[in-house]
């Protein structure tokens, strides 16, 4: 239960509820029942989208559906089954607890067990504030486990705080609200950039069978075919060596060592995030100076099930080093961005693809990596291109650090919404 010691009063509260008293502490088995939809076997599911509606599995849980079940089914079962109504929201009550989804009401089934949802007839309260209710549980079991399955009971069992008066929590979940719209809206601009690079790099650079790009800047389109080299003529290739491995003992804290980055400091886009680092030992770092990064490396992922992402390295601000999933790419014979620019476009990617060795780990050898064929203009042509791009990649930094700062701006103003509540019994 919450705490009896502290009132159940907000930090920030709207001037018009100040003295609106204490919020009041319910279990959500006090406020609703849990509910689920009937259970769907594969047999009746296709993966066809014309034979009818979406079928939600815990796997596509708040993305786009990969089956469908008739419209006869799913009338049927809407009918005599349990359904959620507009409004409702969605738990994933298995894989990542605590997905939330507010269903929007059109044609669509759920998986049963894995997706459930409170039966709130909203007398008490209004499902747009439970939702940022929803938000903020800390989904864990009570000896601070993390839960692997959300049953009934435990949903029955979270304590939740709420103001009596429903225009408070209206005015709570609108703020909120329109802080996610504002959110949703600079992160569908961050999309919209990525894909723009995506598409100048499908046409800065030449395509399969192609020794000229499909656009070039007006100054180097007499400059003719670009060159075919190995990337092994243009870079140095460095890894850890293995008898320079470290092990769990030569893991320090945040302070103690350098960061040994992983595939997981790496997006899917290629940008950089250390928020999450392990770090080792000084004495470690200090063994292998070959790998060592700096400012305008290429590191490439080339074990393990990631193979083939690649980021540029650039404004580190501690000191950093790889560990032996890694491989660092030094440029001699090309423009540093270029090279990053190169080995994360279609032709070295495709490269990669085919030259992986399968098994239980996808490796690529330092060899494989030499032998890569690419194309490459002449210089200038080369940091023009560098330029245009890496301009762009400042404007893509610059929209994910607003939005970061707009998530942050919402977790402390939640903090201040909110008074302090429980965690899953």
């Amino acid at each position: 239960m919450m705490s009896r010691k502290m009132k159940l009063i907000p930090e920030l509260r709207f001037p018009e509820f100040e003295k609106d008293g204490e919020w009041v502490e319910k279990r959500l088995g006090k406020i609703g029942e849990p509910l689920m939809c009937k259970r769907i076997f594969k047999e009746q599911t296709t993966s066809n989208p014309e034979k009818g509606i979406p079928f939600y599995k815990i796997g596509t849980f708040g993305k786009e559906a990969d089956s469908y079940i008739s419209i006869d089914l799913y009338n049927e079962f809407k009918a005599k089954y349990n359904f959620p109504a507009k409004g409702d929201i969605l738990i994933s009550a298995s894989g990542t607890i605590g997905r939330l989804v507010i269903y929007d009401g059109s044609p669509a089934y759920f998986q049963d067990s894995n997706i459930v949802w409170l039966g709130n007839d909203e007398a008490e309260i209004i499902n747009e504030f439970l939702f940022y209710c929803y938000s903020i549980v800390n989904w864990q079991t009570s000896d601070g486990g993390v839960i692997k399955r959300l049953y009934n009971s435990d949903l029955k069992n979270i304590s939740i705080g709420f103001p009596k008066n429903e225009k408070e929590q209206q005015k709570i979940a609108s703020c909120l609200s329109s802080l996610d719209e504002l959110i949703t809206a600079h992160s569908d601009k961050l999309e919209t950039l990525k894909d723009h690079k995506k598409g100048l790099m499908q046409n800065l650079f030449p395509q399969k069978g192609q020794k000229i790009p499909n656009y070039r800047f007006p100054e180097f389109e007499k400059d003719g075919e670009w060159s075919e080299e190995t990337l092994g003529q243009l870079i140095d290739i460095k890894g850890r060596i293995g008898y320079r491995g470290y092990t769990r003992n030569d893991i320090v804290g945040e302070g103690e060592g350098a960061i040994s980055m992983s595939p997981s400091n790496i997006d899917d886009f290629g940008y950089l995030n250390f928020k999450k680092s392990t770090y080792i030992s000084w004495e470690k770092y200090e063994e292998s100076p070959e790998i060592m990064l700096e400012e305008g490396f290429t590191v490439l992922v080339k074990t393990g099930s990631s193979f083939g992402k690649a980021t540029y390295i650039k404004n580190l601000i501690e000191k950093t080093t790889i560990n032996p999933q890694l491989v660092v790419l030094k440029p001699t014979n090309i423009n540093a961005k270029f090279l990053y620019l190169i080995v994360s476009n279609n032709s070295i990617q495709r490269q990669i693809n085919e030259t992986v060795v399968g098994g239980a780990i996808p490796t690529l050898s330092q060899d494989s990596i030499s032998n890569f064929e690419v194309l490459v203009p002449e210089p200038k042509e080369q940091q023009k291109i560098a330029y245009c791009l890496s301009s762009l990649d400042e404007i893509i930094t610059a929209q994910s650090e607003k939005i970061e700062q707009l998530q942050q701006h919402k977790k402390g103003l939640m903090q201040g919404l909110f008074p302090n509540t429980n965690e899953i019994r």
